[in-house]
């Protein structure tokens, strides 16, 4: 199932985000992969699922 992650963009454009297994809860954020961790194992023993928020939503369509 997709996830709507708008919000996500809005709030974090351009760092890490660590979130809960669900994909939509905000574990951790920072601008490193380690600071994002860390903030979420002060919030859950759970392995976070990262991913950074880019900066700018660039649509691509490439041409063969």
């Amino acid at each position: 199932m997709a996830k709507d992650w708008s919000k996500l963009y809005k709030k974090y454009k351009g760092l890490w985000v660590a979130l809960a297994q669900d994909e939509e809860t905000v574990l951790g954020f920072g601008p490193t992969v380690q600071e994002a961790v860390k903030k979420a194992q002060k919030k859950s023993a759970e392995m976070p699922y990262l991913t950074r928020v880019p900066k700018n939503l660039n649509a691509y369509v490439g041409v063969i």
